[in-house]
């Protein structure tokens, strides 16, 4: 788990690194980016009982992945390391996390965020469950959205000429079923998965 977490961690430092180079000086609001983030879940999951809502479970796990992007983002300090965070992590991760649902699991992390300014492990892993994710479909749904972030910044999303809808459908879709098909623990997955991306994206312009 700790390797798999220093890796993830090196990676969401790549990313934020192409947005702003000193990007931890910045002081970003993480905690901000994450109640929001949970609101989002909150809404692809349903919660207006006076009408019928089926939830949309791709859709509440990417919420979580993004999450977890802006999470693992507010880890980081001036004079850390990738592996020094990865141990904080994991000794905060419970094991098991608490059993709560997934409305209850994400307001619990948001009370955290907005009330703290900070980013709750154990509330995360609460809707990670509650979410049926494990910590290898997190790690793998994170490689992947992770990718696509890279193949936005490469393709205008900075600048507005970004196309997120590939024939009617956002690319989050496309990317879960693009990642399907890679093994993502082989050493080259990151490079499959974003030429597969590219190819896609060229033929639907």
């Amino acid at each position: 788990m700790q390797e798999a977490l220093t890796t993830m961690l090196r990676m969401q430092d790549r990313m934020n690194t192409r947005v702003h180079p000193e990007w931890i000086s910045q002081n970003f609001a993480w905690h901000r980016a994450i109640w929001v983030e949970c609101a989002e879940l909150v809404d692809h999951h349903g919660y207006k009982w006076w009408k019928h809502q089926d939830p949309d479970l791709e859709q509440v796990q990417l919420e979580v992945i993004d999450i977890w992007h802006f999470g693992m983002s507010a880890y980081f300090r001036q004079d850390s390391t990738a592996e020094q965070l990865a141990a904080e992590i994991m000794e905060s991760w419970p094991s098991p996390a608490t059993e709560l649902s997934v409305l209850d699991s994400a307001e619990a992390l948001a009370a955290v965020a907005a009330g703290e300014k900070r980013f709750c492990i154990a509330s995360f892993a609460s809707l990670l469950r509650a979410a049926s994710l494990d910590f290898s479909g997190l790690c793998r749904q994170y490689l992947g959205k992770n990718v696509l972030n890279f193949f936005r910044q490469d393709h205008g999303y900075k600048d507005g000429s970004y196309r997120k809808l590939w024939d009617g459908r956002e690319d989050n879709e496309h990317l879960m079923e693009l990642l399907a098909d890679i093994d993502t623990g082989s050493a080259d997955a990151e490079a499959q998965l974003y030429d597969a991306l590219s190819t896609r994206y060229a033929a639907t312009a």
